[in-house]
């Protein structure tokens, strides 16, 4: 497989919804609330799974499938939604990890044994 770009997957989002007459319908609301169901559908698959069997979801190629389709669903709604209010996905994610490092920063003993 190629390597893709967020750009080029934007791009052939806004082609696919363009040439079946969707865009009146991808509002902001609209794809927020398209991202809050297929977020639920994720979220569906690991609800009553042990954390053993959580983490061991994509062994069995059925659950592995729905799990990929589901975060694939995300990530279009997520692209999309961001596109349609001009949010670069990259630029906003590096900021909030930038204010994430300072809001938490590593403890100065992290990996220190210290006997209490």
């Amino acid at each position: 497989m190629t390597e893709l770009d967020l750009a080029q997957l934007q791009r052939r989002l806004a082609e696919f919804a363009a040439a079946r007459g969707w865009e009146p319908y991808h509002t902001p609301k609209n794809l927020a609330v398209a991202l809050s169901v297929e977020a639920s559908e994720l979220v569906e698959i690991f609800q009553w799974l042990t954390p053993e069997q959580s983490a061991g979801v994509m062994e069995d190629p059925r659950s592995a499938h729905r799990v990929a389709d589901e975060v694939a669903d995300v990530l279009a709604y997520l692209l999309q939604f961001s596109e349609v209010l001009g949010i670069d996905v990259l630029e906003v994610l590096a900021a909030k990890i930038d204010r994430n490092e300072l809001r938490f920063p590593v403890p100065e003993n992290k990996g220190r044994y210290s006997p209490e």
